[in-house]
């Protein structure tokens, strides 16, 4: 049996290391994916680790930048004790729902690669994302179930490293489920407090973009109306011109056609002219016909 489960842990553990590039590929980057592979790494990483201790985890090459450990903890102890791993200090009185002999909680540092998993709308981080989450143990593993944490005493208190920010005082800031946040006041230096499980940072206000002015729309000046009053008469007049231009145009071509139709009729058949006014007409030569009787004779 033990055999087994070893060959075990080494398949998972390569295959752990061969899909790490397949995890950030298929599901992007996804935080509950990233939790959920730091809680499997944990599990196979270290065989039989003992109760109390923080053990830490070295990630794959991918996950460069980043920290992860866990550590096993007797719920009994964990009530009446606390635990102070990490960055994350757990005060007595913390009881874990729903209520297991023993816990596992698994730190998560995301490092650099924060804001790549975690953004605030009009904020910035200033901090590494950091995070616990708790799941429920047996001897030898992790399990699967996910636990809440209620507080009885005093709230949860997570410890950030100095941040020197100029102008603007750090917020603490809350992630959710599905990309929700929620923003609070720090009550003490480079701390924030919790009465949960979750992942936490912190944040200032994003500098604000100016709004471009917009180029303001040019008054016309005394001068720049007498220019365009110049313009516009002079177009007119060019207009009139050109139809007066059009119309002479339209007149001499109408006369030469006139005259090309004269010369074409004047060919065609030989009458006389003669002219009437001013217009030239044609006429032609006039033959009576003279009387004819067809009986010399007639009646008295």
């Amino acid at each position: 049996m033990e055999f087994l489960k070893s060959w075990y842990n080494v398949i998972w553990l390569i295959f752990s290391l061969s899909s790490t590039s397949f995890l950030q590929a298929s599901y992007g980057y996804d935080p509950e994916s990233l939790s959920t592979f730091f809680h499997h790494y944990a599990n196979t990483s270290v065989s039989n680790p003992r109760t109390g201790i923080l053990y830490n985890l070295s990630l794959p090459a991918n996950f460069s930048g980043m920290e992860a450990s866990f550590a096993r903890i007797l719920s009994a102890k964990f009530l009446s004790r606390g635990v102070n791993f990490s960055s994350v200090y757990i005060p007595p009185r913390v009881i874990p729902m729903p209520y297991v002999k023993r816990l596992t909680i698994v730190y998560e540092n995301l490092g650099n690669w924060s804001s790549v998993y975690y953004q605030v709308s009009n904020y910035t981080l200033v901090a590494p994302v950091v995070g616990f989450l708790a799941y429920d143990s047996n001897s030898s593993a992790i399990g699967t179930q996910k636990l809440d944490f209620s507080t009885l005493g005093d709230p949860i208190a997570i410890q950030f490293p100095h941040i020197d920010v100029q102008g603007e005082k750090p917020k603490c800031v809350e992630f959710g489920a599905g990309g929700s946040f929620e923003i609070k006041d720090m009550t003490e230096a480079n701390e924030c407090l919790t009465h949960g499980e979750g992942h936490f940072s912190l944040v200032v206000p994003s500098p604000i973009t100016p709004t471009p002015t917009p180029t303001p729309t040019p008054t016309p000046t005394p001068k720049n109306k007498d220019k365009l009053r110049k313009g516009l008469i002079a177009g007119i007049c060019g207009m009139i011109i050109l139809g007066l231009v059009m119309i002479v145009m339209y007149k001499l071509v109408r006369r030469r056609q006139i005259r090309a139709m004269e010369k074409q009729s004047e060919k065609d058949v030989a009458f006389n002219t003669f002219w009437v006014g001013r217009s030239k007409m044609p006429s032609a030569s006039m033959t009576r016909t003279q009387p004819y009787l067809e009986q010399a004779e007639y009646a008295p």
